[in-house]
């Protein structure tokens, strides 16, 4: 279905970069993000997680690097998967040089522990030397010591003013290849900083809120602060980060930018709460068809409605609708058009046979 003209977002034009095979900025789609959670020496587990995030949707998945025998798998891990690779840094700057010899696309440092500027000014020479973009990834947890004792504790000003002494760093350097992040696990203050980076820079901005907690509250921390900067037009690049399996922060990444009417994939399942009103069971019907329909890729909506008050309003507005009816006699819809009655016992087959059919369509 087409985007309503009240959805359209006015996004901000930012410096396009490249990542690999992959833009960020500019006029190029939102990407989502993950990071891996296996330990890099294992190259096997990471690149079969790696593999799990493309198909799920990733466009770029950041791994940790803590040790150089990290970065001596990242060479094996680089080779064997087709998604760039974000080579994740701290403490230690010859990490950084060591993954972007391994075959690393982005290496994301942070400032505030990555060591002194000539340090810095090494792994900007590596990034040029082995073609790596570069993330500023300011964090209200690890900012530098100099703006915590200025500041006396993080604050959205703190952010900003480390992200702007790192950016003039790189500036200075001749680097512009790179993308920034302020991220804190307070939603408050990681709008705010992004507000007030967004208004100084044109630079690229990955947005997140770091730590952000398990896979429901992190999804709805997340969604509330990803969501308000997407709606203002800020953001090009998004991770949510949550204490789960990296698929579930693919999956609520698509989400959120699908309930912005950003960039959608697979099926948007809308559904009622149920009711006394319903014909068929709502919610164990919904449950199902997530699970059988997570194979598909192509974007599509679904609606799931259990009664006539809402149901035929929400099926013209979806590719594929189901509104209950009585007796068990309820009315599927193709295009928000009236197709043909459906029996609740034939509820899944026949919802799935849809809309399967219908991607093969598309794809065609």
């Amino acid at each position: 279905m087409e985007i309503r003209p009240h959805r359209i977002i006015n996004r901000k034009k930012t410096k396009k970069i490249k990542i690999g095979n992959i833009f960020v900025g500019g006029d190029s789609p939102i990407s989502v993000q993950s990071m891996t959670n296996t330990l890099t020496t294992d190259h096997n587990a990471t690149i079969k997680q790696i593999r799990e995030l493309q198909d799920a949707g990733a466009d770029i998945v950041r791994v940790s690097c803590p040790d150089e025998e990290s970065t001596k798998a990242l060479k094996k891990i680089t080779k064997a998967t087709q998604l760039p690779i974000v080579a994740d840094i701290h403490f230690h700057y010859k990490r950084a040089i060591e993954s972007a010899i391994s075959g690393a696309k982005c290496l994301r440092i942070n400032p505030g522990n990555i060591g002194s500027k000539d340090r810095i000014k090494e792994v900007i020479k590596a990034a040029k030397d082995y073609d790596c973009a570069i993330r500023i990834g300011v964090n209200a947890g690890s900012l530098e010591k100099k703006i915590l004792e200025k500041y006396k504790e993080p604050c959205p000003e703190a952010l900003v003013e480390s992200a702007s002494l790192n950016i003039k760093i790189l500036e200075d350097n001749d680097f512009f290849n790179f993308k920034i992040s302020v991220k804190s696990s307070d939603v408050f203050l990681s709008v705010k900083a992004y507000e007030s980076l967004s208004k100084l820079y044109d630079y690229p901005l990955h947005l997140g809120i770091t730590e952000a907690g398990s896979l429901f509250t992190g999804s709805i921390k997340s969604s509330i602060g990803i969501g308000k900067l997407l709606m203002q037009g800020i953001g090009d690049t998004i991770r949510v980060s949550l204490s789960a399996d990296p698929v579930e922060e693919i999956k609520a990444g698509f989400e959120i930018l699908s309930a912005l009417g950003i960039r959608s994939r697979g099926v948007q399942i809308i559904s009622c709460p149920s009711c006394a009103r319903q014909a068929f069971p709502v919610i164990d019907t919904v449950k199902i068809l997530e699970k059988k329909l997570s194979h598909i890729k192509k974007p599509m909506t679904l609606s799931i409605i259990g009664c006539v008050v809402n149901g035929p309003g929400e099926a013209a507005q979806t590719d594929i609708g189901l509104t209950g009816g009585g007796d068990g006699n309820n009315l599927l819809y193709l295009s928000g058009i009236p197709h043909n009655k459906v029996v609740s016992k034939d509820i899944i087959n026949k919802v799935v046979n849809l809309v399967e059919s219908k991607a093969k369509e598309t794809s065609n």
